[in-house]
């Protein structure tokens, strides 16, 4: 892969991710419109990996709180004045990324598949249903719907909640919401903030809620794609790092823009976005 789409790839994954507008839905669109081959699901991980690296660093506290109370669930440091509330902020994070652990396992070892046909006598997820689906038809339906209900829970929601307020509750529900994110053009920041503003947090603690929620999702996936990065080559695993690298750095800055940004401005310009993109997809496609 050549420097600039690699550069490409990591400017268009590092302000999308956080952006409620779907990184995965841009990342797929990018072989379109520039005509490069799809970079492949490695450098889409070290992409992932460049922005968790930019949430640890830009979010360095509450990363250490939720590490507090980790390490305080299994008695390391239980005796801290706070450690109660930090366990349970621990375990609601934990809690939240189970939907979409069991979502993505269950459609990839096929048990997806196997309760529907039990149940309902059908096959819902397969590779011909797939193939007759174009992904910018997809894509672009996601965009506009997603993007419609984000509209609805911002202008609906209450401006209450903050990320310590969260209840399991909460994290069990915008976890479900996480799990929808594997569909492209969903947004996984765009739905799980979707799901916090309805329950009421914050715009700013939304996104908070959000990219907190991401880290153990992201970070799984980045130690399981590892040992495929370099086993690949050389090469290829000096694109990684240097896709994850850019990455980093745009993903940061963009965080820390949006963080400044919902303090003063609700989300609506996001959602005209997502559905003047989607309409452009599905005219011009």
């Amino acid at each position: 892969m050549t420097l600039f789409q690699l550069l490409i790839i990591a400017i268009v994954q590092g302000i999308t991710e956080f952006l409620p507008i779907s990184s995965s839905g841009h990342l797929i669109l990018i072989s379109f419109f520039t005509g490069f081959e799809d970079q492949g699901p490695l450098i889409d991980v070290a992409v992932h990996v460049g922005s968790l690296l930019a949430i640890i660093v830009y979010f360095f506290k509450d990363t250490l709180t939720l590490a507090r109370g980790g390490f305080a669930s299994i008695g390391i440091g239980a005796k801290a004045p706070k450690a109660p509330a930090e366990r349970r902020l621990f375990w609601w994070i934990a809690l939240g990324t189970v939907p979409a652990v069991v979502f993505g396992l269950s459609i990839k070892l096929g048990v997806f598949n196997g309760l529907a046909a039990s149940v309902f006598g059908i096959t819902i997820v397969d590779d011909d249903l797939m193939s007759s689906i174009r992904f910018t038809d997809l894509i672009a339906f996601n965009l506009i719907t997603y993007g419609i209900l984000l509209g609805l829970a911002d202008w609906l929601g209450r401006e209450e909640k903050v990320f310590e307020d969260m209840t399991w509750r909460d994290g069990l529900l915008v976890g479900m919401a996480q799990a929808l994110a594997i569909i492209p053009g969903t947004s996984r920041s765009g739905v799980t903030m979707t799901a916090a503003r309805a329950l009421g947090f914050r715009r700013v603690e939304a996104a908070r809620f959000s990219f907190l929620l991401s880290i153990p999702a992201v970070a799984g996936a980045g130690v399981l794609i590892v040992p495929e990065i370099f086993e690949a080559g050389t090469q290829l695993a000096l694109d990684a790092l240097i896709a994850g690298g850019m990455t980093f750095l745009a993903a940061f800055l963009t965080m820390a823009f949006l963080m400044n940004f919902l303090k003063r401005a609700s989300m609506m310009v996001f959602v005209l976005y997502r559905v003047a993109m989607g309409t452009a997809l599905l005219v011009f496609f």
